[in-house]
């Protein structure tokens, strides 16, 4: 096994992790939960001087984006199929956190960092769709997932993804005669008593 199928099999290993934890134990993601947090609230700074509704949006948006966009560069510049794997997982996983949060809006029960207005009760709030908060999170939590699965996926094949051989040349290689090589001497000139070597 290459080195390179071998980093997609621990990454796929990671990805089940990653999957069980967020969707099969339905509880955040250690570490990842905190990293998204602070994305979501990067996301909330940068868009600040947009509208208000694309403002409460950019958190969760900003926060399942980023690994989006960590999986696309490691995709596009080095074909490394075992970050890319990771981080469609660290996406999934981050999207379910978003789905705990819109299904939230109408309850508001969850605890707020720094306190403030809920994000997912004022965006449903002003499209007038409280009442469809769990139908929204069960799509957006089935997005995750669909994110974790081909993160699994691109993981599976990276693993059996074989070295590349390089090609054999056709015919007998050329072998060189044991021995000095001794140029051949110019014609007239070896033995030539009057060739003073000028």
């Amino acid at each position: 096994m290459s080195r390179r199928a071998l980093r997609s099999a621990v990454a796929g290993v990671a990805v089940v992790a990653l999957g069980v934890v967020a969707y099969g134990l339905e509880q955040p993601v250690p570490m990842l939960d905190w990293f998204d947090l602070a994305i979501h609230e990067v996301g909330h700074v940068l868009a600040y001087p947009l509208p208000e509704l694309a403002m409460f949006l950019a958190g969760s948006v900003a926060q399942v984006a980023v690994p989006l966009g960590f999986a696309w560069y490691f995709w596009t510049t080095q074909r490394d199929r075992a970050a890319v794997a990771f981080c469609l997982a660290w996406a999934g996983t981050s999207a379910r956190d978003v789905a705990v949060y819109v299904a939230d809006a109408p309850v508001q029960a969850l605890p707020l960092v720094g306190g403030g207005t809920h994000d997912w009760a004022f965006i449903l709030g002003r499209l007038d769709a409280i009442d469809r908060a769990e139908s929204i999170a069960g799509l957006v939590s089935a997005l995750g997932l669909v994110l974790v699965g081909v993160g699994l996926v691109v993981a599976v094949a990276g693993a059996m993804e074989r070295a590349p051989r390089h090609p054999v040349p056709l015919g007998r290689p050329s072998v060189a005669p044991p021995g000095p090589v001794v140029a051949p001497a110019a014609p007239g000139v070896e033995g030539d008593p009057w060739y003073d070597g000028s």
